[in-house]
């Protein structure tokens, strides 16, 4: 099964395990590093703790041995998306409208591949963001990832 096959069919059924609950589903991956990796991304209201990635997980193991879509030996792990969430859905850009966030660009965007600036909005391809006191509208597929910024 394709990478993004498993991704959509564990969203699926995490999705099914948080029903009901203060519990959202913000990200699936499925990735290779030393070992495979399945991550399941899950955030609530005020933050998750130990015990709500416990629960999903449990249950979440069960239905996937159950199911057994995956022919790889994986490691299951289920956790909070961190200050510095990834932003993907469209409600994630509509909840973090007025923050700060990092742009990361697949080559060089005015002479850097990284920009900082103030979430606007998003519609459709079009991301409106601002910095340095100018607003300006950049292509989704330019972009390879948008993270929260985090100040220390």
């Amino acid at each position: 099964m394709r990478r993004e096959h498993i991704e959509e069919l564990v969203a699926e059924e995490v999705e099914k395990i948080i029903a009901g609950t203060a519990l959202e589903l913000v990200d699936v991956e499925y990735v290779r590093e030393r070992n495979w990796y399945l991550r399941v991304f899950i955030d609530k209201q005020g933050g998750v703790d130990l015990e709500d990635c416990q629960a999903v997980s449990e249950k979440l193991s069960k239905i996937l041995d159950e199911k057994d879509p995956i022919s790889d030996n994986y490691l299951l792990e289920v956790s909070s998306p961190g200050l510095d969430r990834v932003l993907k859905k469209e409600k994630d850009f509509i909840r973090y409208q007025g923050r700060d966030v990092d742009i990361h660009f697949f080559k060089p965007h005015n002479g850097t591949k990284l920009l900082t600036a103030v979430l606007k909005g998003r519609e459709g391809d079009v991301l409106t963001v601002s910095h340095d006191e100018t607003e300006e509208t950049l292509d989704m597929k330019d972009i390879s990832q948008i993270r929260l910024h985090i100040d220390f």
